[in-house]
C-alpha cells in the first residue's frame, strides 16, 4: 500500500502520539497526552505519514522567534516531533514529509527553520547545519567559592503562577540579548514550573526555584533546579535545569547561591553555552569541569536574503556567493552580500561567485558560532576566487558563542 502524507484530523492525534513516541521508544499514557499537547499542535504545521488508517511517520513544527548576531530577530519554524516508526524505515517517509514541510513553511514566507537534532547524520541532506553548542558543567561545590561582594537578595519561589510570570519576564528580556536563544511556549512555562503535570512523565515538576532581586527589588534572574540523593546524607547533587539573569552580577549571585546549599556537594548544570563565565567568578576555576559538549541547534534558511540582511557583523566586507540548496523548490541562486557600518544588504546577482556552498553550510555559520571553515568540511564548498573562504569565515563569525537553552 502507498504511503500517504497528509494533515491529521483532531480524531486521529492520538494515532500521531503513539508513533512519535514509538519512536523515541517512549510508553505514556496516548490519551493523556494528546489531550494536553493536542491543543498546542497546529494541524496545518503537522504533517504525517499514514499507511492505510496506521500513522507511519510525524514531522511538526511551530512558530518562533530567533535571536540573531546584533540583537535583532526573525520568526522561526520550530521544527519538532519527527519520527518514523522503525517497521518502516528506508521507504522515502521522511524525505516526503520534510519535502511538504518545507515547501509550507516557504509559501507561508517563514526565512528560516531551526531544530534539534536526535541524530547527527539525518538532517545535513535537507538543508540544516550545526549552528550552536552547549555543554555539561559539573561543580565540586566544596571547593568553589564565588568571589565578590553580594548586592542583591534571593528568594526561594513557591511553585505558583506569579512565579511562572516572573521568570518568563526574565527570561524573555534575557533571550533578547543572547543570540540562538528562541521563544518558549506557554505549555512549557506551565510544566518548568509544576503547575500543571506533564502527561509523558505522569507527576508535576518537583524542583526549586530560586530568585533574585536587584537592589531595586525587582525580579533580574531566576535558577530552577532539583535535587538527587547521594549515598551518604551530606553528599547530594542540585542539578540545575535553567539559569537566566539580567547583568553579570545576578548571575553571579544566582552560582553563588547553589554553590553554597547545605548538604550538597556537587552542582550540575547540563546545558550550558562553552562561554559559560563560572570558572572566572571562582577563586578555584579547576572545581569546574566542562564535558559532554553537543550541537544544539540546527538552523535552515529558506530565505536567504532576508536572513542574511536581518543579522548584523562585526567587519565589513562583499561576498558573492553561489548557494545550492537541494530541495526541490529551491535551486542553485547566486547573492551579492554588502556588509558595512549601516548594515547588510543581499541581491540577486550576476556576478562570478567567489563561493560556492550548499545551504546547510550558510545555515552552520549562520549564528555565528560555527566556523564556516569547519562546516564546509562535511559539506564541501568551490572557492572561485583565492582567499574568499577565509573572508567568509571571518565575515560570519561572532565574538560571542550563540547558545539556546530551550530543549524542543
Amino acid at each position: 500500500m502507498s504511503i500517504e502524507i497528509r494533515h491529521p484530523t483532531p480524531a486521529e492525534l492520538p494515532a500521531v502520539f503513539e508513533a512519535s513516541t514509538t519512536s523515541f521508544l517512549q510508553r505514556p499514557d496516548i490519551e493523556r497526552v494528546a489531550a494536553q499537547f493536542g491543543p498546542v499542535m497546529d494541524p496545518d504545521r503537522t504533517w504525517v505519514a499514514w499507511d492505510g488508517d496506521r500513522a507511519c511517520g510525524t514531522f511538526r513544527s511551530w512558530p518562533t522567534e530567533l535571536t540573531l548576531p546584533g540583537g535583532g530577530s526573525l520568526p522561526a519554524a520550530a521544527v519538532s516531533g519527527v519520527t518514523v516508526l522503525p517497521t518502516h524505515r528506508r521507504r522515502g517517509i521522511l524525505t516526503d514529509m520534510t519535502a511538504a514541510a518545507h515547501a509550507a513553511l516557504v509559501e507561508a514566507g517563514e526565512p528560516l527553520a531551526v531544530l534539534i537534532a536526535a541524530e547527527y547524520p539525518i538532517y545535513g541532506r535537507f538543508g540544516y547545519g550545526p549552528a550552536t553548542r552547549d555543554a555539561r558543567v559539573t561543580v565540586d561545590s566544596r571547593r568553589a567559592t564565588v568571589r565578590g561582594e553580594r548586592a542583591g537578595s534571593l528568594e526561594l519561589a513557591p511553585r505558583d503562577a506569579a512565579t511562572r510570570d516572573a521568570i518568563r519576564m526574565v527570561f524573555e528580556a534575557a533571550r533578547r540579548q543572547r543570540v540562538g536563544e528562541i521563544r518558549r511556549g506557554d505549555l512549557m512555562w506551565d510544566l518548568d514550573t509544576g503547575l500543571v503535570e506533564d502527561a509523558f512523565e505522569g507527576k508535576r515538576w518537583d524542583g526549586f526555584t530560586v530568585l533574585h532581586h536587584n537592589p531595586a527589588g525587582e525580579v533580574d534572574g531566576y535558577a530552577r533546579y532539583t535535587a538527587a540523593r547521594g549515598d551518604r546524607v551530606a553528599e547530594n547533587l542540585i542539578e540545575v535545569e535553567d539559569l537566566h539573569a539580567l547583568d553579570d552580577a545576578a548571575q553571579a549571585e544566582l552560582w553563588a547561591y547553589l554553590l553554597s546549599v547545605d548538604l550538597v556537594t556537587t552542582v550540575r548544570a547540563v546545558h550550558r553555552p562553552l562561554s559559560e563565565p563560572l570558572p572566572w567568578l571562582l577563586g578555584d576555576a579547576r572545581a569546574v569541569a566542562f564535558d559532554r559538549v553537543r550541537d544544539v541547534l540546527w538552523v535552515r534558511l529558506f530565505d536567504v536574503a532576508r536572513a542574511l540582511e536581518a543579522r548584523a557583523y562585526e567587519r565589513a566586507g562583499s561576498l558573492v556567493l553561489e548557494v545550492i540548496d537541494d530541495e526541490p523548490w529551491g535551486g542553485t541562486r547566486r547573492w551579492r552580500l554588502d556588509v558595512g557600518p549601516d548594515g547588510a544588504i543581499c541581491r540577486p546577482a550576476d556576478a562570478s561567485p567567489d563561493l560556492t556552498l550548499p545551504v546547510a553550510a550558510l545555515g552552520a555559520a549562520y549564528l555565528g558560532g560555527t566556523r564556516l571553515r569547519d562546516a564546509v568540511r562535511i559539506t564541501g564548498v568551490d572557492e572561485h576566487r583565492a582567499g574568499s573562504l577565509a573572508e567568509a569565515d571571518a565575515l560570519f563569525r561572532t565574538a560571542d558563542e550563540p547558545w539556546c537553552s530551550t530543549p524542543f
